[in-house]
């Protein structure tokens, strides 16, 4: 009796499990529709401004501190932000950032000697019980980042490199590829470097790459302009990407806590279907035997 009776306890605690998982899960499901549609919608203009630069870069005679480094500033440490989450329930998200934070930093020794930044409380964590000091813990961005504060913090980052301060600034965050792909990925944001569009090789990319331009103002005054509103537009299309990231971590997480829990209920179902049938079958045979005995 106390075998099915503890069985029983148990399936009840796995299914308010179950209903509590199935419950993040539709939560998680939700945030994440609109967490994708803000990042998806983004890319197309972050693209558009990225070939400009590009374009730009590439003319004889434009040049931009933000772009080529400042001079002196080589043998200056790096910056690390590094960007994870507040909670957890989200799969491996955190662990896969952090890993790839932790390489980096261990393998880089101007990014382990120079200042590191964290978003997130995890992150945080896992850095304090490595024994990695944390410059700066940015506590203000939370689950929705605004785009104002995103452009405080890419102008702040702007203006420390321009003085000189930092030889490079690196972000490490989760970039969004689809909803069933993402990867750590190590950003250098300053110097900017416009990433090079893919299949640029070969076909129509390649002879609109190969056109000539004419641009008024003058390229170096494009740059001025265009350069810093790119590093802010990168940052925050970064942001974008770890929290999109981390909605889907936690829904397939959630998803996948919720299926455990359902054959985990299944299973005590039938433990204590054949706990009550051994214990009904045992007094059925003392009754007999106590009857025969008679």
């Amino acid at each position: 009796m106390a075998k099915s009776r503890e069985i029983k306890k148990r399936m009840k605690a796995v299914g308010n499990i179950k209903r509590i998982t199935r419950t993040m899960q539709m939560i998680a499901t939700s945030k994440f529709s609109r967490a994708q549609q803000a990042a998806t919608a983004s890319k197309p203009y972050t693209q558009a401004l990225l070939d400009l630069v590009g374009q730009l870069s590439r003319m004889e005679g434009a040049d931009h501190p933000l772009l080529s480094g400042v001079s002196g500033a080589e043998s200056k440490p790096e910056l690390t932000l590094i960007i994870s989450s507040d909670r957890g329930l989200c799969g491996p998200y955190n662990g896969s950032i952090l890993r790839t934070a932790l390489r980096h930093l261990r393998a880089n020794e101007k990014a382990s000697s120079g200042a590191i930044e964290v978003i997130g409380k995890k992150g945080l964590g896992v850095l304090k019980f490595n024994s990695i000091g944390v410059d700066r813990h940015h506590a203000q961005f939370g689950d929705k980042p605004k785009l104002e504060e995103v452009q405080k913090l890419a102008a702040e980052y702007t203006e420390r490199y321009a003085s000189g301060e930092f030889s490079a600034i690196r972000v490490i965050y989760m970039k969004y590829i689809s909803a069933g792909r993402q990867k750590p990925e190590i950003l250098q944001l300053l110097p900017f470097k416009a990433p090079t569009t893919e299949g640029a090789e070969g076909g129509a990319e390649a002879s609109t790459r190969s056109l000539q331009f004419e641009f008024s103002p003058d390229e170096a005054s494009l740059l001025e302009a265009i350069v810093p509103t790119a590093v802010r537009t990168v940052l925050f299309q970064a942001f974008n990407d770890a929290i999109v990231s981390e909605r889907v971590a936690r829904m397939i997480a959630m998803k996948s806590a919720t299926d455990n829990a359902g054959k985990m209920g299944k299973d005590l179902s039938r433990r204590y279907n054949r706990a009550r049938q051994a214990q009904i079958t045992t007094e059925l045979t003392e009754i007999i035997s106590g009857a025969a005995a008679l």
